[in-house]
């Protein structure tokens, strides 16, 4: 059965479940499926879960092509019954309410809203059987996500570092006058003997911290996608009379150019959002550190990424906190621009994850979490409300 047999049958359904003002979504494979997944069985059976009070008006709006009994255990109910050469199986959950599934997402197709299961929920909430899979296809993506985004960070960043941190000279001395300033707040959980310990800093940027913690006697590796960030970072470290390594690299891709291994890899503030998926990130992350190596995340709370927005002193639960879906946003250091030096391609691509989702992940991938502190906002309109958080995790 063809492709596009598929998405007649899911959209004609949709369509039909939608006039009749019947929640549902597809899932299984068959939500797989419509978000783009490949190599999956069962290619002649299309699932969906229906609101379960209305399962019996669903039984009767189908009734014309002699569905199968309903078979009910104490958690659901099903039905089965076969159209234009598909199984078509409805699901219906007790008790459960379709519409506020937080992984409940629409992806469009001609027009019409296909209600699906996110691929996110299967991997971070189940054990399920197209992992594989799933990670194969949200690799692939990724490719494509880093190939946009290194692009935009390649242009003008030179100029917006300057613009916001001055010369490369200028910068070195304010660094030298207190390094470890420079890393706060997470700079606690670095060792007292940092100064003989290897660290990688992953995505490291414009070199601020790694020249921080080179000044406090570190060896550091830095690795970033950006040439203009490489440019920036080796004036910077030569100015400050330290020495660093900088390798341009995607993070993933890192482990085939890097035969060491260190005793902290670093990130931080809004670097985590560059991944679609975090299981490849965390491989490479455990493939790099020492046995008993910790890894330090500093990033921004997802409250404030992902469900809260500010004005002022006024503040507005705007977003869905388990919104899995990309987003568009204009690059960071665009704000150190003129309007001259912006263009229509320093646009990013984004994917926001929840607290749940990147302890799960790098705790399955045996990265022990040892710390989870969640830094407040400073501003006084802010207080009460977290602004940034920082993760510790150890090999062992």
């Amino acid at each position: 059965m063809n492709n596009d047999s598929f998405f007649e049958s899911v959209e004609r359904l949709a369509i039909e479940l939608t006039e009749e003002k019947i929640p549902y979504q597809f899932i299984d494979s068959t939500s797989l499926r419509i978000q783009g997944v490949n190599g999956l069985v069962n290619k002649h059976e299309i699932i969906l879960l229906i609101q379960w009070d209305l399962l019996e008006k669903v039984y009767h709006l189908y009734e014309s092509f002699s569905p199968g009994e309903i078979t009910r255990d104490r958690q659901k109910a099903s039905f089965q019954f076969w159209r234009d050469g598909f199984l078509i199986t409805v699901i219906c959950q007790f008790n459960t309410t379709v519409k506020t599934d937080p992984y409940r997402i629409s992806i469009p197709y001609k027009g019409v809203e296909l209600w699906c299961h996110s691929l996110y929920a299967e991997i971070y909430l189940n054990d399920y059987t197209y992992s594989k899979e799933i990670h194969e296809y949200l690799l692939s993506k990724h490719d494509e996500m880093t190939s946009i985004n290194k692009e935009a960070w390649n242009q003008n960043n030179y100029q917006a570092l300057v613009n916001r941190f001055g010369l490369p000279e200028e910068a070195a001395m304010k660094i030298k006058e207190n390094p470890r300033w420079r890393l706060h707040p997470f700079q606690k959980y670095l060792p007292d003997d940092v100064g003989s310990k290897k660290v990688l800093h992953l995505l490291g940027s414009n070199g601020v911290k790694g020249v921080s913690l080179a000044l406090l006697g570190a060896d550091v590796t830095i690795v970033d996608f950006s040439n203009e960030n490489k440019v920036f970072a080796t004036k910077l470290s030569e100015s400050a009379g330290v020495s660093i390594q900088y390798i341009v690299s995607d993070a993933l891709s890192v482990s085939e150019k890097i035969t060491d291994s260190f005793d902290i890899v670093l990130m931080e503030l809004g670097v985590l959002h560059y991944f679609i998926d975090l299981k490849p990130l965390a491989n490479t992350i455990k493939q790099l550190l020492n046995i008993n190596g910790r890894f330090i995340l500093h990033e921004f709370h997802p409250i404030s990424t992902k469900l809260i927005t500010s004005n002022g002193k006024k503040h507005k639960v705007t977003g869905n906190y388990f919104d899995s879906s990309i987003h568009t946003q204009s690059i960071a250091f665009s704000k150190h621009l003129s309007e001259v030096d912006k263009t229509e391609s320093q646009v990013v691509y984004q994917r926001r994850w929840t607290l749940g989702e990147v302890i799960t992940t790098f705790s399955r991938e045996g990265l022990f979490t040892e710390v989870l502190e969640e830094e407040p906002n400073h501003k006084l309109h802010d207080f009460g409300l977290p602004k940034t958080f920082t993760l510790v995790c150890k090999k062992i």
